[in-house]
């Protein structure tokens, strides 16, 4: 037993990883917020939403595993267009999904820290600089290692959240309560946002494939195919355990209370630390304060890493004849850039960072079914052997997911017109 736990210890890496990343704002807040509008209810669409979504970042490491080549290099053997569409959304990732990410932690962190005599800007410099260091210094292996730790930190400290609140009970709610329609307009908004961003977008399905490609190159015995996909599953249903947490957590202490939560999530993250310790008691703080702080930070760590690999792979790979992306020093320069380049869209555009995660999410959107077609003419083609092509249950999951993502993307298209 002793040795199998060891053993499933060593092969962690990119379900890891992957678990990291979209323990995000899907997570902390819409996952929350919920459980806290609209009850138990909403485990159906997260649970929908990551069964429909499991081919497309499954792929990510089949493809990888299987032909020792990133989905990227994928992209590119289909052909120039398929790389130039991944490219689309990867620049529009590089100007808005660090400085989204890093304005909620900053947030948070103040927050939680009742850090004050500075400004937000300032400690979000402060956090890409602590970030990019350890990044550039650890590389993946330091990555890797480092988010066992916190991600074991992150599970306890919701485990023992969940707990305590099912314990507790349900908060009284108010007189005269009466539950919110899910399907009026702001409800269908809000099933569009969750499921969209439940349990990330599509197009991180690169970003896996890429783990993959370093976890390949950093283990002196390469994982099997089995192991490969075992230990991403095993990341995937972790993933989806926790959106589970924090619904449970919502549920239990806002809904039907009437309580107004804000839209701004670093204001909501903080209102759902402050409430929660008002149902349990002041001395529980900790546990979800731990739990919120790790969930962002491990999120921004994760997310850096990836949007500066991918950069530099989609770079390789449109200019092959420019060796600079392909130099090991190029991955330090690139975390550093793109720190800087997030961090100057946070001084310049704080006030219309909502435009602009307006933008990105009308991108990944719009992009999802397309990536996720992507993702599977990768797995079927020629290079992959047929016995590692994804059987005919999995084809299915992955039409009816396209089908899934398409008319989502239409309808969200369509909803924002009408605004």
């Amino acid at each position: 037993m002793i040795k199998k736990i060891k053993q499933l210890i060593k092969l962690v890496g990119p379900g890891l990883l992957f678990a990291s990343m979209a323990i995000g704002t899907s997570h902390l807040v819409l996952s929350t917020k919920g459980g806290a509008q609209y009850g138990w209810v909403m485990v159906i669409p997260i649970v929908l939403a990551n069964i429909l979504k499991y081919p497309f970042f499954e792929f990510g490491v089949r493809y990888t595993n299987v032909t020792h080549k990133s989905l990227i290099q994928g992209y590119r053997d289909l052909g120039k267009r398929y790389l130039w569409v991944y490219a689309l959304v990867t620049v529009v990732s590089i100007f808005t999904l660090l400085a989204a990410l890093y304005v909620v932690t900053s947030g948070l962190l103040m927050n939680l820290l009742k850090i004050s005599g500075t400004n937000l800007g300032m400690t979000a410099l402060a956090l890409f600089a602590f970030i990019s260091t350890l990044l550039i210094i650890g590389r993946y292996k330091f990555l890797e290692n480092s988010l066992k730790v916190v991600i074991s930190i992150l599970f306890v400290a919701l485990l023992v959240t969940t707990v305590m609140v099912l314990y507790k009970g349900q908060a009284a709610p108010i007189a005269n309560f009466e539950q919110p329609k899910i399907f009026d307009e702001v409800g269908i908004l809000f099933l569009i946002s969750l499921m969209g961003w439940m349990p990330t977008a599509v197009e991180a399905s690169g970003w896996v494939s890429l783990w993959s490609i370093e976890k390949l190159k950093s283990s002196k015995n390469k994982p099997s195919f089995k192991e490969a996909l075992g230990e991403f599953n095993l990341g995937y249903f972790m993933t989806a355990l926790l959106a589970i947490f924090f619904l449970i957590i919502g549920w239990m202490t806002l809904y039907g209370t009437g309580v107004e939560l804000s839209g701004n999530a670093v204001v909501f993250a903080d209102q759902v630390v402050t409430l929660f310790t008002a149902h349990i008691g002041n001395w529980a703080y900790i546990f979800i304060a731990v739990a919120a702080f790790a969930t962002m930070f491990s999120t921004c760590m994760t997310a850096h890493d990836a949007v500066a690999r991918v950069s530099l792979d989609v770079l390789s790979k449109l200019y092959p004849n420019i060796g600079i992306f392909s130099r090991k020093s190029s991955f330090a320069l690139t975390v550093v850039i793109l720190a800087l380049i997030n961090w100057m869209v946070i001084l310049l555009f704080s006030a219309n960072m909502g435009q602009l995660v307006a933008l990105a999410t009308f991108v990944s959107f719009v992009m999802a079914p397309i990536v996720g077609w992507m993702n599977l003419k990768a797995v079927m083609g020629n290079d992959m052997p047929q016995r590692y092509r994804p059987n005919k249950s999995l084809q299915f999951l992955t039409y009816v997911g396209m089908i899934f993502l398409s008319l989502f993307a239409l309808y969200y298209c369509w909803m924002v017109l009408l605004d």
